[in-house]
C-alpha cells in the first residue's frame, strides 16, 4: 500500500525563494492545497494551448493586489480573460487617479469615521472624496461619444482602460491598474452583474440624463461562452482560476452548460479548476460548491477532475504566492488578445448553433 509522498521536513533558511518555499515547505492541509494549486498552474495550466480565465470577487483591488499580482500575470500572457465584480475594477481606479488608500486597523470607531467622511473596508481607510472624484472621472468618460451605445461589459471596460492608462501616464506614478493592463494586452474583462457596483450605478444615473450608454448582458453571456467554445474546438483546453466565489464564479463556469445544455453543442466541461475560497460546501451555496459538484452540471470535464484544486485560504494570501510562483516557474506566453477576436468568436459559435438547428 502506498501512503503517498513522504513528508521530509528540513529547517528553513532566511534566503529561501518562493518556488522552494512552496515546493518544499507547504506540507499538508491547505498549505498543501496551495502548493498543488501553484504547481498545477505553473506546470499544466500555463501551457500555450490552455485558455486561462480568472475570476475576481471580494475586496481585492483596494489592497493593491490588482497591480501587484493580476497585472504581471496579464502582461506575462498567463491570464487570457477575466470575470470580475464591478467593485474590483472601480476601486482599482482610485490609485490610477492619484488617490491614496491607507492600511489601518479593523478596530476603529466607525461613528467617528462616518462623521469625518472616512470610508472603511475592514482595515483599509480612505476619504469619501476618493469615491466622489472617481465617480466624476467615470461619468466624464461615459459622457464621451464612444460610449453612446449599447455594449457588452468587456467593451465598456476596454474603453475605460484607455482613459485610466492616459491618466496613469499623465501622473507618472508608475501605477498600472487592471483596466489599463487589460486594455494594453487585449484581455476581455466581464462583469457578471454590471448593475451591482458603482460603475453600473453611474451608468444608471447617466441614463436619467438621457445618456445612451447601456449594458448588453446577452452579449456578455455569448462572448464568454464563445471564448471557451473556441478554445476547445481548436483542440486546446480551458482553465478557470476562481479567486473567491460569488457571481463571477458562476458566470465563468456557466459557459459550459451554455454550450452543452442551452446551445446543444458537443462539449465535456472545463479542463482545469483552481479556487481560493473561505466558503464551505455544506451550506449549498455556489461559492463553496466543489469541482465534483460542478461536474454534475457539466461545468467540469469528469475525466479532468484530477486537474482541480480547492484551497480554503484568504485570497489576499494565496494570490500573491500563486502569482510569484507562476512568474518564476512558467515562461511568458504570447498574448491571445481575445478582446480583438470577439466578433469572430461570436460568429463561429453562432454558425455552429444555427447549423445544429438546421
Amino acid at each position: 500500500m502506498s501512503y503517498g509522498v513522504k513528508l521530509d521536513p528540513r529547517p528553513l533558511s532566511g534566503d529561501i525563494g518562493v518556488v522552494d518555499l512552496v515546493d518544499t515547505y507547504l506540507f499538508a492541509y491547505n498549505a498543501a492545497r496551495l502548493r498543488e494549486a501553484c504547481q498545477l498552474f505553473a506546470r499544466k495550466i500555463a501551457q500555450p494551448d490552455v485558455t486561462i480565465g480568472v475570476t475576481l470577487s471580494g475586496a481585492l483591488t483596494p489592497t493593491g493586489i490588482g497591480t501587484a499580482a493580476i497585472v504581471p500575470l496579464i502582461r506575462a500572457g498567463l491570464i487570457d480573460w477575466v470575470v470580475s465584480t464591478g467593485a474590483n475594477l472601480y476601486h482599482d481606479m482610485h490609485r490610477s487617479l492619484g488617490f491614496e488608500l491607507f492600511g489601518s486597523t479593523p478596530f476603529t470607531n466607525d461613528i467617528e469615521l462616518r462623521e469625518n467622511k472616512i470610508i472603511r473596508i475592514y482595515d483599509i481607510l480612505f476619504h469619501q472624496d476618493v469615491l466622489l472624484e472617481s465617480d466624476a472621472f467615470v461619468r466624464e468618460c461615459l459622457r464621451g461619444e464612444e460610449f453612446q451605445m449599447t455594449m457588452g461589459s468587456a467593451e465598456l471596460h476596454y474603453k475605460l482602460g484607455k482613459y485610466t492608462k492616459a491618466r496613469e501616464e499623465a501622473l507618472g506614478s508608475g501605477y498600472v491598474s487592471i483596466l489599463t493592463a487589460a486594455h494594453e494586452c487585449g484581455v476581455p474583462m466581464y462583469t457578471s452583474s454590471p448593475g451591482d457596483s458603482t460603475l453600473g450605478m453611474n451608468v444608471a444615473a447617466l441614463a436619467l440624463e438621457g445618456n445612451r450608454c447601456r449594458f448588453d448582458v446577452e452579449r456578455d453571456v455569448n462572448e464568454s461562452t464563445a471564448i471557451v467554445y473556441d478554445a476547445k474546438k481548436r483542440g486546446g483546453q480551458s482553465a478557470v482560476v476562481i479567486v473567491g466565489g460569488g457571481s463571477p464564479k458562476n458566470f465563468i463556469l456557466q459557459t459550459e452548460p451554455q454550450i452543452q445544455e442551452i446551445l446543444g453543442l458537443d462539449e465535456a466541461g472545463h479542463d482545469y479548476f483552481i479556487q481560493f475560497t473561505d466558503a464551505r460546501p455544506d451550506t449549498g451555496g455556489l461559492s463553496g460548491a466543489t469541482p465534483s459538484e460542478a461536474m454534475t452540471w457539466g461545468k467540469i470535464d469528469p475525466d479532468q477532475l484530477p486537474g482541480t484544486v480547492v484551497c480554503y485560504l484568504d485570497s489576499t494570501v494565496a494570490l500573491p504566492i500563486l502569482a510569484s510562483y507562476a512568474l518564476a516557474s512558467a515562461p511568458p506566453r504570447p498574448l491571445k488578445r481575445l478582446y480583438d477576436r470577439r466578433d469572430d468568436l461570436l460568429a463561429q459559435i453562432s454558425a455552429d448553433y444555427r447549423a445544429r438547428l438546421g
